[in-house]
């Protein structure tokens, strides 16, 4: 057993429940961009800048960064990913504002904004951009596809 103290108790039994979710959430948000990263390196671009073309009647998939076409597989996946980044952002920096937050009270006690009262404006602040560019993402990717199928159809019916 890992102990911090001479008492035998773990640090992890020292958090608290409110900051055991906290690191939590802050651990999974990492290892979620770590993981986007590698993808995002290992497949050589990603979706939401990429676009959907038609050579030759067939569908390509090509991703921001990239000039040559990958699988809808791997372009879907990479755009839900993507996607996936905005939430992640949120999570983890209210996560880290929460774990902050009593720091933060203390040290503005004396001020003319309350602590209390900046913790809630950067809490709806983190919120609305997390949510604003999750909605960005969100729009462009279907925007994507429902441009690719209608532009292959125009091509098929040409053709």
């Amino acid at each position: 057993m890992n102990q911090d103290d001479k008492s035998g108790v773990s640090w992890r039994s020292q958090l608290d429940r409110r900051s055991s979710i906290c690191v939590y959430v802050i651990a999974v948000g990492l290892a979620n961009f770590l993981i986007y990263t590698t993808a995002y390196l290992i497949i050589g671009g990603e979706a939401i800048h990429g676009r959907i073309e038609s050579v030759g009647g067939q569908v390509q998939y090509i991703l921001g960064g990239r000039s040559e076409p990958v699988s809808r597989c791997v372009f879907i996946y990479s755009a839900i990913h993507s996607i996936s980044i905005w939430p992640t952002f949120g999570a983890v920096m209210l996560a880290m504002l929460t774990l902050a937050k009593d720091r933060i009270v203390e040290s503005m006690r004396s001020a003319l904004v309350r602590g209390r009262a900046i913790i809630t404006l950067l809490a709806i602040i983190i919120g609305l951009i997390a949510i604003f560019w999750t909605y960005r993402f969100t729009r462009q990717f279907v925007r994507l596809m429902r441009a690719g199928p209608q532009e292959i159809r125009r091509v098929v019916n040409d053709g």
